[in-house]
């Protein structure tokens, strides 16, 4: 992807089925990244992604790891039923939601500013909390909190609460900063669906100003394709995937590997 971005579209498809596609030789430019801004509002789709997926992934850890520490550091009836049902929406394609939620969303108030007053209209279409509010509560991300927590010693929390603490304390001040891995793969597994969001946004965002990168994939198959842009912008839009994932990942290979681990 990256090497054909540097080349013609002719070249490109000359290069196939030889070593020549894997490697900067010929007619190598940048031209296929000056026409992607050219063609695309680049930086406005990716600061739409950029507030996008760091909103829901803040959000997405808080929710989650609440859901995950009252499910398995509280006692209360019912806790293991609850996270029977939690984990049966894994099950269920979003596919198949789409549709139902796309229908529930567009009856939902929203609160709009018109000068200086405020007023309600119906329907969250073409705004930026249908494309966040959907997808915060996740219930592999409970799951990977709820397995994480439980290996955190429970005399932590005895200790605390004979300090005076209460539950919210024992969340902030103990568990959470003892949950740094876990807290990176969630980030990591949230920010991803996030980032690569592609039919949702299709559906629910008609405005320009408002779309994700992935959404402006669109724009290179209209009217001529030009496969040297198509790869130039994937290559764009997948360098912030690829930095965040070397941040963190340290802390992902140490939560997936102490998942499973018993002590």
């Amino acid at each position: 992807m990256l090497i054909s971005s540097l080349k013609p579209d002719l070249q490109i498809f000359a290069d196939l089925g030889s070593w020549r596609a894997f490697a900067p030789v010929g007619d190598v430019s940048l031209d296929n990244y000056a026409g992607v801004f050219d063609r695309v509002p680049f930086w406005q789709f990716l600061a739409n992604s950029v507030l996008i997926s760091c909103i829901t992934v803040v959000l997405g850890v808080l929710i989650n790891s609440m859901a995950a520490f009252a499910l398995s550091r509280l006692r209360w009836r019912g806790r293991g039923f609850v996270l029977t049902l939690i984990l049966a929406t894994l099950i269920v394609p979003f596919e198949t939601l789409a549709l139902p939620l796309l229908w529930w969303v567009n009856k939902l108030p929203s609160l709009e500013a018109d000068g200086f007053s405020l007023a309600f209209t119906q329907g969250w279409l073409n705004t930026y909390q249908v494309q966040i509010i959907p997808f915060i509560a996740n219930a592999f991300s409970v799951y990977l909190f709820y397995q994480y927590f439980s290996s955190i010693p429970r005399e932590l929390d005895e200790a605390a609460r004979v300090d005076g603490a209460g539950w919210f304390t024992i969340y902030t001040r103990v568990v959470m900063p003892l949950s740094g891995p876990a807290i990176a793969t969630v980030a990591i597994l949230t920010f991803l669906p996030a980032w690569n969001s592609y039919l949702w946004p299709l559906m629910v965002i008609q405005s320009e100003e408002l779309r994700p990168v992935m959404v402006g994939l669109q724009y290179f198959f209209q009217l001529n394709v030009s496969w040297g842009q198509v790869m130039a912008y994937s290559s764009l839009i997948t360098v912030p995937v690829v930095a965040l994932f070397i941040a963190f990942q340290r802390s992902f290979i140490n939560s997936i590997a102490s998942s499973g681990v018993k002590g």
